[in-house]
């Protein structure tokens, strides 16, 4: 049982490399090389770039709505420079119902600060990778992790699991993450580059297919026998209650409908077509508002109004 290399993580972030490498990075690893997923932004061939823009699709949502969109924004916009070329209203046509459109604004702004600043390579330095528009800590660590195999600490939502429950003991971990987090984080990173990318992709898969949200399978997983939080019974959440994500009813759904006219149009759409999409002209009026203050839609004289074109 893991619960003195538990404990040490945990209490002051330190732990012997062999034991880490032998607890928690080889077991990982391993099952990983034998069970991740044959996806394309994990082939050789889809490069720093197409590491990129998979990252920001796959921010809320799910691999399985992502791949069809991957794939033909990737045929359209093979590089950064290719998309900086076109009006930022084309990628959020492009980007479908994928939802949360502010990320296609975003990745076609980091798309242009790419070829402005970098000659249309994707900088491989964490440093410049952060200060592109529109990329935060996680996203600037996974591409430098992921496309160019560096150490960094990649945290996404089912990594803080994994590490929640193998090494804290509990379900869940917070509604955000915090600074302990971060530092168990940089505890458990194996110190070898190539192991430390591996290490990344290999917990993050692991809570992605067996230490999921709910429906865990504990049986495939190669921490079942140094997990704390199995080893202590699997004690129920305790902490602040989790988000839902509601839709039905909500300004996202209505911005959603309201989105998909302008994406399907050719032309400048008319307010009463924009009107016929929800009932509730008092909220249909704020997620409008939303939408143009968001620079995802651009009014224009007379009423009408269409994808941003600058």
């Amino acid at each position: 049982m893991p619960t003195a290399l538990a404990a040490d993580l945990v209490s002051d972030g330190t732990a012997d490399a062999r034991s880490l490498d032998e607890q928690f990075h080889s077991p990982v690893i391993a099952w990983f090389e034998a069970n991740a997923r044959d996806l394309p932004w994990r082939r050789p061939d889809a490069g720093p770039w197409g590491v990129m823009v998979s990252e920001f699709m796959l921010q809320q949502t799910p691999v399985s709505r992502v791949l069809p969109v991957y794939e033909q924004w990737l045929a359209r916009w093979p590089r950064p420079a290719d998309l900086a070329e076109e009006a930022p209203g084309e990628a959020v046509r492009a980007w479908g119902r994928l939802g949360y459109p502010r990320r296609a604004l975003r990745l076609h702004g980091a798309a242009v600060a790419i070829t402005e600043r970098h000659g249309g390579d994707v900088p491989a330095q964490h440093a410049q990778l952060l200060a592109l528009p529109g990329i935060g800590e996680y996203t600037a660590a996974a591409v430098a992790s992921f496309a160019y195999g560096q150490r960094h600490a990649v945290l996404d939502t089912n990594v803080r699991r994994v590490f929640a429950r193998a090494v804290t003991g509990v379900q869940y971990p917070p509604n955000a993450t915090t600074a302990a987090e971060r530092k168990l984080a940089r505890a458990l990173l194996p110190a070898d580059e190539r192991t430390a990318s591996r290490w990344a992709a290999a917990s993050m898969e692991l809570g992605a297919l067996v230490c999921t949200a709910r429906n865990e399978d504990c049986a495939r997983c190669p921490l079942a026998d140094r997990c704390a939080w199995l080893g202590a019974g699997k004690p129920a959440h305790e902490g602040p209650a989790r988000r839902g994500q509601t839709y039905a009813g909500t300004d996202r759904q209505v911005r959603g409908k309201l989105l998909a006219v302008l994406r399907e149009a050719v032309t400048p759409v008319p307010q009463a077509a924009l009107d016929r999409v929800w009932d509730d002209a008092v909220q249909r009026a704020r997620a409008l508002d939303g939408l143009v203050s968001d620079g995802l839609v651009e009014p224009l004289p007379d009423g009408f109004y269409r994808l941003p074109l600058t």
